[in-house]
C-alpha cells in the first residue's frame, strides 16, 4: 500500500505527516503525538473517517506555540494529500460528508482542483472561544491550513450545535468522511482529472 510523507521545515518547526493507507491499524491513536491533546483527538476522528493511518512528527525550536503547530501540521497533511491525489490514478479527488454527534451536525465539502478556498460557516451557532484547553479559532487554523498544503477548495459549514466538543467532532468527523471519498479510487476515473479542466500546466518567465 501507498505510503506518503510530507515534511514542512521552518525556523519554527518541523512538522511531518505520513499517510499510511494500509488497513486502519489497531494502534492508529498511539501515531497521532502532538503535544495537544484535543488536536489530537481531532486528527484521530479524521483518520478514523478516512480510513487509513495517520503518523505525525513534531519538532518545535525554544517555544511552543499551539497555533504554529495546529497551522504548520493542517498545511503539512494537505500537502501530503495533494501528493496522493497528483500521483494516484483514479483518486476521486473530490468528496462531500455529513459528521454529526448528539446535537451537532456538520458538513464538509472538499475538491482538488490547485485551487485554494476556504470557507468555514458556523451560521447562527455559536462556537465557544475554547474548547478542551484549545482555542476554537486554532481548530479552524488546522482546516484552513490544510486547504492552503492541499490547493483545494474546502467548504465547511456548522449546521447545528451547542456543546463546543461536539460541534468540533462533527465537523472533523463530517472532514475525515469527506477525505475518505477524496482519497478512494474507482476505475471509472483511470486517467481524469478530479476537474473539468484537466491537469494544470504553467510556462513561466523571468526575464
Amino acid at each position: 500500500m501507498k505510503t506518503i510523507k510530507a515534511v514542512r521545515k521552518t525556523t519554527e518547526s518541523v512538522m511531518g505527516i505520513i499517510l499510511d493507507f494500509s488497513p486502519l491499524a489497531p494502534n492508529y491513536r498511539e501515531k497521532i503525538c502532538t503535544p495537544i491533546p484535543f488536536l489530537n483527538h481531532m486528527i484521530e476522528h479524521i483518520a478514523y473517517r478516512a480510513g487509513f493511518n495517520i503518523r505525525t512528527t513534531t519538532e518545535l525550536t525554544d517555544f511552543t506555540l499551539v497555533h504554529v503547530i495546529a497551522e504548520d501540521l493542517g498545511i503539512a497533511l494537505g500537502k501530503a494529500v495533494k501528493e496522493y491525489i497528483d500521483t494516484t490514478d483514479g483518486a476521486y479527488g473530490y468528496g462531500d460528508a455529513v459528521g454529526i454527534i448528539d446535537e451537532a451536525k456538520a458538513e464538509v465539502a472538499m475538491s482538488f482542483e490547485s485551487r485554494a478556498y476556504v470557507d468555514i460557516d458556523y451560521h447562527k451557532n455559536t462556537i465557544p472561544s475554547e474548547t478542551e484547553g484549545m482555542l476554537s479559532e486554532d481548530l479552524q487554523t488546522f482546516l484552513e491550513g490544510f486547504a492552503q498544503g492541499a490547493m483545494c477548495t474546502l467548504h465547511v459549514d456548522l449546521l447545528k450545535g451547542s456543546n463546543g466538543h461536539h460541534i468540533w467532532e462533527a465537523i472533523y468527523r463530517a472532514f475525515g468522511s469527506a477525505l475518505n471519498r477524496v482519497v478512494a479510487i474507482d476505475e471509472s476515473r483511470i486517467g481524469k482529472t478530479s476537474g473539468v479542466a484537466g491537469k494544470i500546466e504553467w510556462t513561466i518567465t523571468n526575464e
